[in-house]
């Protein structure tokens, strides 16, 4: 059982070296080596639990982005309005880069921005995320809370990217990343992209 949980936690020493690694030096610009420099441990233990620094970014990607799938599912399960959900939602994936910098910096720049490598590979996965999102966004529509004329498929990706947006002007320091900054870019986003998805009262049509 003790040497089970020793493989367990070389495994997870590998990987979080190499969300450190793939975040200062960029994935290309890496080698396994350098990932074993970074975890203390010998270049060929990186191989015992890895064929490639590839199948690293790729465990690190899958193990995160089913944690943010997962996070969705429970939130859409809770008796709340479809802005609650998506303030949930934004407040989990702002939160997610607060808490983990190098890791979100990682999958958004090595995977999901990288349309012609990563990116296409996992693109059924991404999709998953923009698909559960929708799903908020239509129960919405069915309801009459959201316009029906905007179609969810396209609520949910300009919601999804503008936190993208927001991750990336954080990891490119345009933006100031302070605790407060993030408390107060989770109501910002959401009234953005609401306040162009939210139906007009009945009370402000009829008086027009």
């Amino acid at each position: 059982m003790a040497r089970a949980q020793g493989a367990v936690d070389k495994r997870r020493v590998i990987l979080d070296a190499a969300i450190h690694v793939f975040a200062r030096r960029g994935f290309h610009s890496c080698r396994v080596s350098d990932v074993a420099d970074e975890a203390g441990v010998a270049y060929g233990l990186v191989y015992h639990y890895f064929r490639s620094k590839e199948e690293i970014l790729n465990t690190l990607f899958t193990e995160r982005w089913q944690l943010m799938l997962d996070a969705i599912v429970e939130i859409d399960s809770r008796e709340l309005s479809a802005r609650e959900k998506l303030h949930e939602v934004a407040g989990f994936i702002i939160d997610s880069y607060r808490h983990e910098p190098d890791l979100m910096k990682v999958i958004i720049v090595e995977v999901t921005r990288a349309a012609n490598t990563f990116g296409r590979h996992h693109l059924e996965k991404i999709s998953e995320a923009y698909d559960l999102i929708a799903g908020i966004v239509e129960q919405a529509r069915a309801d009459g809370s959201f316009k029906a004329t905007i179609p969810a498929e396209f609520a949910a990706m300009c919601f999804y990217g503008a936190i993208e947006q927001l991750l990336s002007a954080w990891i490119f320091e345009v933006l100031p990343g302070t605790d407060e900054d993030f408390e107060h870019a989770k109501g910002l986003v959401v009234d953005a992209i609401c306040g162009g998805l939210e139906a007009e009262p009945a009370a402000t049509l009829a008086g027009q």
